[in-house]
């Protein structure tokens, strides 16, 4: 069994760690049976200054300092080992009766001030939360993302449950992947098979093409839907002709697709995984009729899902406020809310980040249930940091960012105002972290990390990449901070309670 101390913690006077000056993460100190640890950051590396004897002792990497003293190495092997030990390091599965916020964390470093804020509120972490092309970008691997939340939780000593999310994630391949690597959750995005066009076609087109379906689809869907009306959560929602026509054209490949995915994968899983569908990565607002649709039809097919994403009227876009109607947006909500009330499951709400004028809104309309997925604001908040601290290297990866803002905004829908940023060289370097709040340059570097922290010379060395990942190894207690604030403000905006 084992034990994780925040207090008392014998390792702090060790010798090596004192005569070194190592920076000792107090809250890491974690024993089982004959063998207690620590964490610490040497070289901006993190290690384990591992004392004892017995079977984890052993099984733990690196260099052997004693007979009872070893240094390993916060590395993949090495997680995998504490992974067996102690299973709070493993992500879970939360189910839809828990309020649950992903907070993915691109650099691998944001998740410590995440677990230090999170720990305090009625909500648990979806620490690791990486879509395929957010992998791509930062050229990591869906094992580094786990390795990284892990070794966050016990150096937090955290013990409350973490999830881990493949994110938007489209190809069998993909989903194998994640699945076979760890993940607890799945979003499934269905956008390549959800026919944006229907919604263009005429009504005599949509007619027309769904003639075209076989007869015996055709007469599943009209003996369920057609000309029926269903009461959901004190709402009637109506089947007519013309409507049945539009959802069963502008879903039933994606649902297939979403059944399959379940069968396959979710339902032969050796472990919980919560399953969430994604239909917002769309052009096509989701109308509540299309979402009681999805849901029923997957209920009829014996599908569980923990949480739906539809496409809300208004933009969520990347890293700034709700653009739109709030009192639009309240009625549109309140009805997606009551449809995941009637089949239990949580409404999702996708770029969530800085949402904070319909924070309340979802709040109040989910009861304070929902999953909300942010993570683009906390590469945003390292930004800031480094704004504070190093204006000579902000400013250069600012005017890289603007130079290369097309090839990154080909990935995101995002529409910036790029005319109304206000020029850098009028900005001095003490209002450089203030200029982190126009909502137009926070756009802007919110899509362009992937080209940044890529970006090569001639030579082929990295342009940024070490000396931001320097600045930000510098000043860690100031981005731990920087997050517990801003995480801290969206999780009171949403109304979630304290512990």
């Amino acid at each position: 069994m084992h034990e994780t101390q925040t207090v008392t913690n014998p390792l702090l006077n060790e010798k090596y760690l004192v005569s070194g000056g190592y920076k000792v993460y107090p809250k890491s100190y974690t024993k089982n049976d004959k063998t207690s640890f620590v964490m610490f950051k040497k070289d901006a590396e993190k290690y384990l200054f591992v004392k004892g004897s017995g079977p984890l002792f052993d099984e733990l990497e690196g260099e052997t300092l004693s007979e009872d003293t070893k240094i390993a190495p916060a590395n993949h092997a090495n997680r995998l080992v504490l992974n067996r030990y102690f299973d709070y390091t493993n992500p879970r599965a939360f189910g839809n009766k828990i309020t649950t916020m992903g907070v993915g964390d691109r650099l691998g470093l944001a998740s410590p001030g995440h677990i230090d804020i999170m720990r305090q509120y009625q909500v648990k972490p979806i620490l690791a939360q990486q879509s395929i092309r957010e992998l791509s970008l930062m050229e990591r691997s869906i094992y580094d993302v786990l390795d990284a939340a892990s070794y966050a939780v016990i150096q937090e000593g955290y013990t409350g449950g973490f999830g881990a999310d493949g994110d938007h994630l489209k190809l069998e391949e993909d989903i194998k992947l994640a699945l076979d690597a760890g993940m607890s959750m799945l979003t499934l995005d269905c956008s390549d098979y959800i026919r944006n066009e229907v919604p263009e076609m005429s009504v005599e087109e949509q007619e027309a093409e769904y003639n075209k379906l076989p007869e015996e689809l055709r007469k599943h869907y009209e003996k369920a839907y057609l000309d029926k009306t269903f009461e959901a959560a004190g709402m009637s929602i109506t089947f007519d002709r013309e409507e049945l026509i539009y959802n069963v054209l502008l879903y039933s490949d994606a649902l297939n697709y979403m059944v399959h995915i379940y069968n396959e994968y979710i339902k032969k899983a050796d472990r919980e995984i919560d399953f969430e569908v994604s239909i917002d990565e769309t052009a096509t607002v989701t109308k509540p009729e299309s979402h009681f649709f999805v849901a029923q039809e997957l209920i009829n097919e014996g599908v569980k899902v923990n949480s739906l994403a539809p496409r809300f009227i208004g933009e969520f876009q990347k890293g700034v406020d709700y653009m739109g109607n709030l009192e639009e947006f309240e009625i549109d909500l309140a009805k997606h809310a009551n449809i995941a009330k009637y089949f239990d499951y949580k409404l999702s709400i996708h770029s969530g980040s800085d949402k904070f004028s319909a924070f309340p809104i979802v709040a109040k309309h989910t009861d304070g249930l929902f999953h909300l997925k942010t993570a683009g604001t906390n590469w945003l908040e390292a930004v800031r940091v480094l704004a504070n601290h190093n204006p000579k290297l902000f400013r250069e990866m600012h005017k890289y960012a603007f130079d290369h803002f097309p090839e990154a905004q080909a990935y995101y829908h995002i529409t910036p105002d790029l005319d109304s940023i206000k020029a850098l060289d009028e900005v001095s370097d003490e209002e450089l972290p203030e200029y982190m709040n126009d909502r137009n340059a926070r756009q802007v570097w919110h899509v362009t990390y992937g080209v940044l922290l890529t970006a090569v010379d001639e030579e082929g060395n990295r342009l940024f990449k070490p000396d931001f990942f320097a600045n930000m190894d510098e000043f860690e207690e100031e981005y731990r901070e920087s997050l517990v604030g801003h995480i801290g403000k969206h999780l009171e905006t949403l109304q979630i309670p304290k512990v």
